[in-house]
């Protein structure tokens, strides 16, 4: 996001101004989901779906500045693609999966299909790489087992959040 959003600056502010918009945005969001998430065990349909939107209209309407059509058609497909590969997730073990996290991957992915394609694919290992990391961690400590249930949304948002400023 860094590398886009200094590119932007030089060739198109008013798409800067946008993508950087989304970017504080998502450090909100991600702060708010974290918290709720870590507490309750669930991210609420009344911060994903309106950030789904908001993320949705400035990082679209920022392709739409940058005369970019490839860019708006990878931020939807970015999104679809993360959401799918959730569904299939909850799919095939729905103890594992929220519906929230399948809910927040559409989310992740319009940010991280807006920088590219590998941004999609390391946030998306990032998280089951910190989450793994996390689980060990717990059960290294005799704090949980196997079969402890952690939430994800914080290391969905953390991975993408790697991605987003690596990318």
């Amino acid at each position: 996001m860094i590398t886009v959003l200094r590119e932007l600056w030089t060739d198109t502010p008013i798409a800067f101004w946008l993508v950087l918009a989304a970017g504080l945005y998502y450090v909100v969001m991600a702060v708010r989901l974290t918290i709720v998430d870590i507490k309750h065990k669930l991210l609420p349909n009344r911060i994903v779906f309106p950030s789904a939107g908001i993320a949705g209209v400035l990082l679209l309407s920022a392709s739409l500045f940058m005369l970019d059509g490839g860019t708006a058609l990878r931020t939807v497909l970015g999104a679809v693609v993360m959401w799918a590969v959730y569904v299939v997730l909850r799919l095939i073990s729905p103890s594992s999966m929220g519906y929230g996290d399948v809910k927040l991957a559409f989310v992740l992915g319009l940010y991280l299909g807006f920088i590219g394609w590998s941004a999609v694919f390391w946030g998306t290992v990032l998280a089951f790489l910190f989450g793994a990391v996390w689980g060990l961690a717990l059960i290294v400590t005799r704090k949980g087992t196997g079969k402890t249930q952690i939430p994800f949304g914080p290391f969905m948002l953390a991975g993408a959040l790697v991605a987003m400023v690596a990318g």
